[in-house]
């Protein structure tokens, strides 16, 4: 039986939230808390829906779709453009070039592969601002940075993990 118009629609809605949501997490990384200092260290949502999504749906969130998260970040943040757009792209081929290795392992794993995409994600955003500013900014801010990102990746990934069997389970 041919699927009617609105059941297409349906589907192919559900599968444009991976994007989507790292796209609110891009917003919701930006919104001011009011706490001195919070701006600096805060945990980089959208980089953990780009590693999410890459092993889990990879088909629903294409390395262009981290590109252009990336993208909505620099522009909203000030980072000079392209910095989150080439470090979620490189983190998305990271994690394809790794997609067997991932696949059916267990949470402590998939936390352990993302403390190291993050460190080395934030190593890098680190590099090419200090290129780009000729300025040298605080390690130890990055460094607590990584560590609430690396931090907060279970509770997000419960998220992640709810919605994709709850919203993606027809995709």
């Amino acid at each position: 039986m041919k699927p009617t118009f609105l059941q297409r629609l349906d589907v192919i809605v559900r599968s444009m939230t991976p994007f989507l949501l790292t796209l609110v997490f891009v917003v919701l990384a930006q919104v001011p808390l009011h706490i001195p200092g919070f701006a600096q260290v805060a945990p980089i949502l959208p980089l953990m829906a780009v590693y999410h999504w890459t092993i889990y749906r990879p088909d629903l969130l294409p390395s262009v779709a981290a590109f252009f998260a990336g993208l909505l970040h620099d522009a909203l943040s000030g980072m000079p453009f392209g910095v989150n757009a080439s470090v979620f792209v490189i983190v998305h081929m990271a994690v394809m070039s790794q997609q067997v290795f991932f696949q059916g392992k267990s949470f402590p794993v998939i936390w352990l592969g993302f403390s190291l995409v993050a460190s080395g994600a934030m190593v890098l955003t680190w590099l090419l601002n200090a290129l780009f500013f000729s300025v040298i900014s605080s390690a130890e801010a990055a460094f607590v940075q990584y560590l609430v990102t690396v931090g907060s990746f279970p509770v997000l990934a419960w998220l992640l993990t709810r919605w994709q069997r709850s919203i993606l389970a027809q995709v």
